[in-house]
């Protein structure tokens, strides 16, 4: 079966390639997809860049492309099995954690599907003088470039595919090479919906293989990337030579502060979510503990307690907790992160190796890891890991909490856990990051942006503002009593 899907079929790569699959969490092979070159990109780009010239989606009514995103969230959610099925083989998640991936998948279509009648919303402008009506108008930025990542393949890809299509774009969307089957079940939804040929595409591969053209190709309109910083630098670099506009996700090293006065068994609960969810391969991933210090060594030593019992396990393990990392090279990462912590004077209070249960010994498994007496000037604090790792620092007051969480390139997301409600409220408001929870950690809703400061990207997704990353601004001005001026005679 053909794999990439260019201008309404789906077609073999140009020269043949192919790449196996395998499943992260026993090794076994998943399947084999096809695998892009640039001239499949090219393709892809050109058959974008027609359809957006033509404006045959453009010009389809904004009810009939909100009716279009709403049939993609029906057909998601009734494939829901199939679809967490191989998200879970992809990327050795738990299935379960799987289904709950594609509800949040279908809420975000859902969200954007009701979002027709304000999408092209024209905003009167008081132009100051009789005879002239002046207005805003919001149309398709053109063609986009959409890049997405192997931790959450479906819910990322829906982040942007869903306001790009409402708001009448056309894109090219390449997911992660290693995790790629969701994402073609989603564009085989949005084929299934009716969106016409050429609006989306679909090229599988690695970034030196395929991704060029996505972010110097002069037909490329706007390149939206969620992934490491590294290759965000890069794209945004790419991206300058023809002044693409940039929306950039790249992760974070995110906060979560723990006050005395907080609900303690809540906040232990919830830092431990915070961090060992998904093996803690997620970009908001509360992995810095800020604990302060009259409290420190009863919230760590329960945590510690409680992250011995994790039960680790393969997909359809039901009573597994926690699943594999996503690849070897993620696996070796994550060894080396944890053993500079050791180096730099971390404490390992628990974890710090791969299971030595046998039947894990075929994927690539991390125990829940917990280093204890970090500093800010350690690498273990600065650095993401995306993996299972908690790091412990302390604070001996508001003030300090503050400078430590905000003591990073990072700013993409954090929590503060406390019993009063205008320490809370303080605290949020000096914290540089895109999205603060009080008592709580990871709820996100589509209608509220996301993003972060600092490094950890440009741009939002979802929301108002996700939905105005795929919308340019047109001011149009109409002289109803056209005179002449007289300025030259």
């Amino acid at each position: 079966m053909a794999d990439l899907y260019i201008d309404g079929e789906w077609v073999t790569a140009a020269a043949g390639g192919r790449r196996t699959i395998a499943c992260p969490a026993d090794g076994t092979v998943v399947g084999e997809v096809d695998e892009a070159d640039e001239s499949d990109t090219l393709r892809a780009i050109e058959a974008a860049r027609r359809a957006a010239d033509d404006a045959r989606w453009q010009d389809t009514p904004p009810a009939e492309r909100a009716a279009a995103v709403g049939r993609i969230a029906d057909i998601l959610e009734r494939d829901t099995e199939e679809i967490a099925r191989a998200e879970a083989l992809d990327t050795g998640k738990r299935v379960a954690e799987g289904r709950i991936d594609v509800a949040d998948v279908v809420s975000v279509f859902r969200h954007y599907a009701g979002q027709g009648d304000v999408v092209e919303h024209v905003r009167e402008v008081d132009p100051g003088q009789q005879g002239v009506v002046s207005r805003i108008h919001r149309e398709p930025i053109g063609v986009c470039s959409l890049i997405t990542p192997w931790n959450y393949p479906l819910l990322q890809a829906s982040w942007k595919v869903a306001p790009c299509l409402l708001a009448g774009n056309t894109f090219v969307l390449k997911p992660s090479e290693i995790t790629p089957h969701s994402t073609i079940l989603m564009v085989r939804a949005i084929e299934e919906a009716g969106v016409p040929a050429g609006v989306a595409n679909l090229v599988l591969g690695t970034g030196p293989g395929c991704a060029g053209p996505m972010s110097t190709d002069p037909r490329v309109d706007m390149v939206s990337f969620t992934g490491s910083l590294e290759v965000g630098k890069h794209l945004m670099a790419q991206a300058s030579g023809t002044v693409k506009r940039v929306a950039l996700e790249l992760g974070g090293k995110n906060p979560n502060v723990v006050f005395a006065d907080a609900d303690r068994e809540a906040a232990v609960d919830n830092a431990m979510t915070a961090v060992f969810l998904h093996s803690g391969q997620v970009c908001s991933a509360g992995a810095r503990l800020l604990v302060e210090e009259s409290c420190a060594d009863d919230v760590v030593d329960t945590i510690v307690e409680r992250a011995r019992r994790i039960r680790i396990g393969t997909p359809f393990d039901e009573q597994a907790q926690t699943g594999s990392l996503t690849s070897a090279e993620h696996l070796k990462k994550v060894e080396d992160y944890v053993a500079t912590g050791l180096a730099e004077g971390a404490r390992l209070r628990c974890g710090g190796a791969r299971p030595d249960d046998p039947a894990l010994q075929a994927g690539y498994y991390y125990l829940p890891t917990v280093l204890d007496r970090c500093s800010l000037d350690m690498h273990v604090t600065q650095e993401e890991s995306f993996g299972p790792v908690l790091t412990v620092e302390t604070f001996t007051s508001e003030e300090e909490a503050v400078e430590l969480a905000n003591g990073t390139r990072y700013g993409l997301a954090g929590a503060v856990w406390t019993g009063d409600a205008d320490r809370a409220q303080r605290v949020a408001r000096r914290l540089r990051l895109g999205t603060v929870w009080i008592n709580d950690y990871h709820p996100y809703v589509a209608p509220a942006e996301w993003g972060g400061y600092k490094q950890s990207g440009i741009g939002r997704e979802l929301g108002r503002q996700g939905l105005e990353e795929y919308q340019e601004t047109k001011h149009v001005w109409e002289n109803t009593e056209p005179a002449a001026t007289g300025w030259f005679t």
